[in-house]
């Protein structure tokens, strides 16, 4: 029986790190490559079942390779279960060789009919009406457009209207990048097998991979060990001790002093945002640096200050711990000043929004910052377009990283974040109800605060995004759509305090 789960590993990998798993399974502990395939079926099989208990009539579509193998053995699976199965090869059967060869040949005898993708197919639709299709045709190592014959099949599985199941990866999904190659399958359920494939939590990944289940194929734990995982899914590390308990006779200077530089003309409620969500997050103290003719916030805990230039602002810089400069800052006179300022203090900052648009001018680096790009903050960083930063996101934040030091969160769907050493790490929290203007200014916050309070500027920003994201979740359960910034308030206050408990 599949051990099949959607209790996931925190380790994500590329597609050749996946491999090299693969390969010492077999070589080092003796695990033939066709039981390792008897596995995967056995596990896509299982999580069929199990999410689709009522289907009846299941299309494996399969290709060439190991994957188009899995789902060979899927489908002898289902005819010996008594299910109306039928497999459409885009690939000829017969030119599968090795481990794929031989699922083949056990559909063939269990009797499971077997028929050809045609060029021209009811003008690209399926033929069948199946309860369940299960993609099977490319796996990791697609590295180009899919074309041809898999374009056409793939075209068709999206259009035919029945859930979806994707073997190890949906195809047409880059295993490594999460990027969509032209076309891919969207699947609603992926059984990904031994390491999880890094392409599924970000980009286009968690549209096209839907929810993912997990299957070890009972491979060793030493195997996993020998391979240091490209990325980490990130979550609450239990027993964070600077997010435990206060103690009973703490005082707001023992949780920092947040100063939020920003809110120029028209965009005051940028940095108000930020304020707030540094202190629902537990800062003792929060300032605001913004321009004189602001107007008040309506909390009466932020301490609004009009700041006409730098001599007015370094003394607040003087008393933070932790400097969030950019929210509302503009990129006027008065903006690059204040950014000038902030660069030039002591203090570990947080960059976002228009600052980071000026730190693309600057070229500075540090090791004591947070930036926290969206896709095209991160192409003006980096001199290219967002369109480039998404078509291979891990591969922009390394860039961003060794260019401007210190932890970048490169924001979107699967934010990344990577500090000094150790894997980038991915974010599963957060939803498209968060796409409205705001949410930035409250990630900013959130980060602020949790340094302020004493974290690590890696982990506040890990701590950060997953609370940012979790407090979304929260809002979302109300429906996604007119979701706005400030109703992730409680959420956020909700969150940081069960982070690390």
């Amino acid at each position: 029986m599949s051990n099949a789960s959607t209790r996931l590993p925190r380790e994500l990998y590329r597609a050749a790190d996946v491999r090299r798993l693969d390969a010492l399974a077999m070589e080092d502990h003796g695990i033939p490559g066709l039981t390792l395939m008897e596995r995967a079926g056995a596990a896509v099989f299982s999580t069929l079942t199990s999410r689709w208990p009522e289907a009846r009539r299941v299309l494996v579509c399969c290709g060439s390779g190991n994957n188009g193998g899995d789902g060979y053995i899927v489908a002898t699976l289902a005819r010996q279960r008594g299910l109306e199965v039928s497999v459409l090869a885009v690939s000829e059967p017969d030119r599968l060789a090795g481990d794929a060869a031989a699922a083949v040949e056990g559909a063939r005898a269990a009797g499971v009919p077997i028929r050809a993708w045609p060029v021209r197919a009811r003008e690209g639709r399926l033929a069948e009406r199946p309860d369940v299709i299960v993609d099977a045709l490319l796996g990791t190592g697609l590295d180009r457009a899919v074309e041809g014959a898999y374009a056409e099949v793939i075209d068709a599985m999206n259009g035919a209207g029945v859930p979806r199941l994707a073997v190890d990866i949906p195809s047409g999904l880059h295993a490594d990048s999460g990027q969509v190659l032209g076309r891919a399958v969207k699947a609603d359920l992926t059984v990904s097998f031994i390491g999880l494939k890094q392409g599924l939590f970000t980009g286009d990944g968690p549209q096209y991979g839907g929810s993912v289940a997990y299957d070890g194929l009972g491979v060793p734990e030493a195997v996993r060990r020998a391979v240091a995982p490209s990325a980490l899914r990130l979550g609450p590390v239990k027993g964070t001790p600077l997010l435990a308990p206060r103690a009973r006779n703490a005082h707001k200077g023992h949780f920092g002093h947040v100063l939020v530089v920003g809110g120029n003309r028209g965009m005051a409620g940028a940095a108000r945002m930020a304020g707030v969500a540094a202190l629902r997050t537990g800062a003792g103290l929060v300032s605001v640096a913004t321009v004189p003719e602001a107007p008040a916030p309506p909390e009466p805990e932020l301490m609004v200050h009009g700041v006409a230039g730098r001599r007015e602002l370094e003394p607040l810089l003087a008393q933070a711990t932790v400097v969030a400069v950019g929210p509302g800052l503009g990129t006027d006179s008065w903006g690059r000043e204040m950014f000038a300022a902030c660069l030039g203090a002591q203090r570990p900052l947080v960059v976002d929004a228009d600052a980071l648009n000026l730190l693309a001018f600057e070229g500075a680096s540090r090791e004591d910052w947070v930036l926290t790009p969206h896709p095209g903050e991160a192409g003006r960083l980096l001199g290219t377009s967002a369109a480039t930063v998404q078509a291979d996101r891990f591969a922009a934040l390394e860039q961003l990283r060794r260019r401007y030091g210190g932890t970048v969160v490169l924001k979107g769907c699967g934010t990344l974040v990577a500090g000094p050493g150790g894997p980038p790490g991915a974010c599963g929290t957060g939803n498209p109800g968060m796409a409205s203007g705001g949410m930035g200014d409250l990630l900013t916050g959130v980060i602020a605060g949790l340094m302020a309070q004493g974290l690590t500027a890696p982990d506040a920003a890990r701590a950060g995004v997953w609370v940012h994201g979790a407090a979304g979740d929260r809002e979302a359960r109300r429906g996604e759509r007119g979701m706005v910034a400030t109703d992730l308030l409680a959420g956020i206050r909700a969150e940081v305090n069960e982070y690390g408990r």
